[in-house]
């Protein structure tokens, strides 16, 4: 079935960027920096793979979007850039690397914004430069990223549309009557050439970017309306990432937008950006199957639109279901007999009909504290059990540490531009990303040691993370283990929300009975269990095998706590190409649904328009599920 799964609400705590601080010595910087640029400009026109990796420190990472190797990819270190340039160059022929802004220097580091050509497209992207061993200037960090094409640019600025023809003729149809046209015949008459499964932030915002790309494609989502996902979920929710981290594609939030959004609000929004945008989005449409014919290379969606079964042919099927799989409901003994209410923390329809119940709630992340605290507010008996430990972070010490020099009115004024904070950020390896993680909650650790004390001295199990770097690298690491507190922690610290410790043995008809034995009467118990991954839902419409063969998705491979190795180097199989040919997975936080929504939906252009596309490093397949 079409699914759209709980918000995803994870912040992205960021480093402070050099980029963003004055130069030591602005004048030599930039010198050597267009040294080492017009060496690199004429080792690519050379095709010199040797004399480019020779340009690049011991250590050292190219990250590519698209641009050359039609793939999200990092090579490490010199091989592994070398190799990349072999697969790819004389196809891609990037060239013309310049920049676009005086460089920065920072504690030896030098940063510069560049932009580019490649044989069919423009692109832009960010250069770290340093002292190698051996005290030469060498290239440490290399983001490229595909912005457009040569020839199918979108039509914005000086390219938007009419809107009218200025010339009168019989039949002449208004914008309002080829709207009705195409939504009439969408499906039937017309094949989309993409089906986006999915119809949450991450199905819109990759709509809005295909429609202006010209890519005939329709959003799938069961719910009634758009933002829906939002509205039925319990009504103290609101995002836990500030509003300059969640813009959507081409419409920002306005300027007196709170900084952390109501879900109904959210849900407004998304309804009011999807008519704007002209999304193809068809709501009550539930996906009942799909297979894929090798011999056509199409896929049959078989769509259950408001009690109507429509088949969809699309070259391209996307699962937008967020970053995450379905509920993971636990099989505990005795939930047959419990003659309580029993849900998923998705499911849960908020905390009006439970003053003056006891409820248990499985879990203490992110959902689980958020329905503690509501739960509380309206006077229910509540019970958190943690099972394993947690990372806790301050939303205010969160949004000024972590975010604030790339996400907020005070990089704003810095000129940090959303989008510049986007290619910030993912100009950073993932390699080496928790390096500059582990200060910032260094400093967090001391200015919140007070509260942390708290947590501790009620018996609350806290970490780091497995090696200290905090709240964003579980997040892309696994997805969970953490919560942005919001007042629920000093709940849990007063006494006010219980804290149980330890696993569920089973269940009575009247209570949840733990490993050592603790009896916790309940009424109702929330499974804030997490989701599995997003290959389940490949299972449920496709098949099983399909899933298989496609593998888990999300996680890095770093080998740490639900992240197995090996290293993958990027989120496994997300915004690029799959081992299922023309499979493809979008979705994450805000930031992550606007930000990569552009790179999947130029990956689907070229196919689109037959633009050559050689994949390099094709997604590799370690962990089925």
């Amino acid at each position: 079935m079409t699914q759209t799964l709980e918000p995803d609400t994870g912040a992205a705590p960021v480093e402070q960027s050099a980029s963003s601080r004055p130069a030591t010595d602005g004048t030599d910087a930039q010198a050597r920096a267009d040294a080492w640029l017009a060496d690199f400009n004429a080792a690519l026109d050379a095709r010199d793979v040797d004399a480019v990796t020779g340009l690049f420190g011991t250590e050292s990472f190219w990250r590519d979007l698209v641009a050359l190797t039609w793939n999200i990819t990092t090579a490490e270190g010199r091989d592994g850039i070398g190799d990349l340039l072999a697969a790819t160059l004389d196809q891609a022929a990037p060239q013309a690397f310049e920049f676009t802004e005086p460089v920065t220097e920072t504690d030896g580091v030098i940063e510069g914004w560049v932009a580019f050509e490649t044989e069919v497209g423009r692109g832009k992207g960010h250069l770290r430069l340093k002292a190698d061993d051996d005290g030469q200037l060498r290239g440490w960090t290399l983001l490229t990223t595909l912005r457009e094409f040569k020839g199918h640019e979108e039509g914005l600025g000086e390219r938007r549309p009419q809107g009218v023809e200025h010339q009168l003729a019989p039949g002449r149809k208004s914008w309002l009557e080829r709207k009705q046209e195409e939504e009439a015949t969408l499906g039937r008459e017309q094949q989309p050439y993409v089906v986006v499964i999915g119809g949450g932030q991450g199905g819109i915002a990759l709509g809005a970017r295909l429609r202006q790309l010209g890519v005939p494609h329709v959003v799938l989502d069961k719910h009634d309306r758009p933002g829906d996902q939002w509205r039925g979920r319990y009504k103290s929710l609101c995002l836990h990432d500030p509003v300059w981290y969640d813009h959507l594609p081409y419409l920002q939030f306005p300027a007196n937008w709170p900084v952390f959004a109501p879900k109904d609000k959210i849900g407004d929004w998304l309804e009011m950006y999807t008519r704007v945008m002209e999304v193809p989005y068809w709501s009550k449409s539930t996906v009942r199957s799909a297979t894929y014919d090798e011999s056509s290379q199409t896929w049959r969606v078989v769509v259950d639109r408001d009690g109507e079964q429509i088949v969809l042919e699309p070259k391209h099927l996307v699962f937008a279901t967020g970053m995450s799989g379905k509920p993971n409901l636990p099989d505990f003994p005795g939930m047959d007999v419990f003659s309580g209410e029993q849900q998923h923390s998705s499911q849960h329809p908020g905390p009006e009909a439970y003053e003056g119940k006891k409820v248990v709630v499985i879990g203490s992340n992110n959902s689980a504290h958020d329905i503690c605290g509501a739960l509380w507010e309206h006077g229910a008996d509540v019970t958190m059990v943690q099972r394993s430990s947690t990372h806790i972070v301050k939303s205010a010490t969160l949004m000024d540490i972590g975010l604030g020099d790339l996400y907020s009115e005070r990089a704003l004024a810095g000129g940090v531009t959303t989008e510049k904070a986007d290619m910030i950020f993912a100009s950073l390896p993932y390699r080496i990303m928790h390096e500059f993680q582990i200060p910032l909650y260094e400093r967090m650790k001391e200015r919140d040691k007070d509260f942390y004390d708290r947590l501790e001295a009620v018996g609350f199990q806290h970490d780091w993370g497995d090696d200290g770097s905090g709240l964003f690298m579980k997040y892309l690491r696994r997805g969970s283990g953490y919560y942005i507190d919001v007042g629920a922690a000093d709940l849990v610290c007063d006494g006010k929300v219980k804290l149980a410790h330890g696993q569920v043995d089973h269940l009575t008809e009247s209570s949840v009975i733990l490993d050592d034995g603790t009896e916790l009467p309940a009424d109702l118990v929330v499974y804030a269990t997490g989701y599995g991954s997003m290959n389940g839902w490949v299972a449920d419409i496709i098949d099983q095998a399909t899933a298989d063969k496609v593998g888990k998705v999300w996680g890095l491979g770093s080998d740490t706590t639900k992240d197995p190795g090996p290293w993958e180097g990027e989120q496994r199989n997300m915004w690029k190409p799959t081992q299922q040919e023309a499979l493809w997975f979008h979705g994450g936080n805000l930031h992550q649904s606007r930000h990569y929504s552009l790179y999947l939906a130029l990956q689907l252009k070229a196919r689109y328009e037959g633009i050559p596309t050689p994949v390099y490093r094709l997604q590799e397949v370690h962990h089925t599920s």
